[in-house]
């Protein structure tokens, strides 16, 4: 979980009808300037399962696992989460699997109240744990988030407190966005997709 900054940041409203359509185009806009053929995107989904806020992350990539339209790499998921305590060490396995592809990074965030329910897409990568004021290092040629609650003194406690029902739908939503983005992506090489590098510690 990271709190977002305004940087570069483009802005969507998860509750709109065209939620999905407009992280598709961002998407697809950042995607097309820095990906090839031969280097598709690969999807690191960032957060706990032990945490109803923090949740975002592997909700999305359990949900582009089991999705039969979408075969490009993702790690992250309910099963095999990709969390502080061990993303230096999957991060160190994906970049050997996949030196030469752009990663594009998932999390939940936390941000003002007029922005809560909101997507976040931005060039450049996430600090997880920002949010929570823990230093890990930073992920990902491309951020997505989903501001999930708003940011506050009590950080933790927000993200345990946080509605699933909230937390499903933006999932929902960052999912489909992707997989329009992605729709005409066919990698070539797909040894090494759908599963977490290294099984990570739990918390």
């Amino acid at each position: 979980m990271r709190t977002v900054s305004l940087t570069k940041i483009h802005y969507i409203n998860g509750r709109s009808e065209t939620a999905p359509k407009l992280l598709a185009a961002q998407l697809g806009q950042l995607l097309s300037s820095i990906c090839t053929p031969d280097s598709p995107p690969v999807f690191v989904c960032i957060g706990s399962d032990r945490v109803t806020g923090d949740s975002l992350g592997p909700l999305v990539g359990t949900k582009l696992q089991y999705s039969r339209s979408f075969s490009l790499p993702v790690y992250g998921t309910l099963e095999f989460p990709i969390h502080a305590l061990n993303l230096q060490d999957a991060m160190r396995s994906i970049k050997h699997i996949h030196p030469d592809n752009p990663i594009v990074a998932i999390d939940a965030s936390l941000g003002a109240r007029r922005h809560q329910h909101y997507i976040t897409i931005a060039p450049g990568g996430l600090c997880p744990g920002s949010g929570v004021d823990k230093q890990l290092m930073e992920v990902g040629d491309i951020s997505i988030t989903g501001i999930i609650n708003t940011s506050g003194e009590f950080a933790q406690l927000i993200l345990q407190t946080t509605r699933l029902s909230a937390v499903m739908a933006l999932a929902d939503c960052i999912c489909e966005g992707i997989l329009m983005a992605c729709k005409n992506f066919h990698p070539q090489n797909r040894s090494g997709f759908r599963e977490t590098p290294t099984e990570p510690a739990r918390i």
